[in-house]
């Protein structure tokens, strides 16, 4: 059984997730180019997504607390 490609997306906070192909997008992600197995699309989410932060918090330099 080969498994399902998935979709990287994201949302208008610049968080990522992936989502299957064949399903549709849910509302407020938008696809962000990439398309692979469930482990390629989590290693281009860990390459692309450094700062965990969301883009309200990075555009206000507000940190991450621990």
């Amino acid at each position: 059984m080969t498994e399902a490609p998935h979709r990287v997306v994201l949302n208008g906070e610049e968080q990522y997730s992936l989502w299957p192909s064949d399903r549709e997008i849910p509302a407020g992600w938008r696809p962000d180019g990439f398309e692979g197995t469930r482990e390629e699309c989590l290693a281009h989410i860990e390459e692309v997504w450094t700062d965990m932060r969301p883009l309200s918090a990075r555009a206000s330099g507000t940190a991450l607390r621990p």
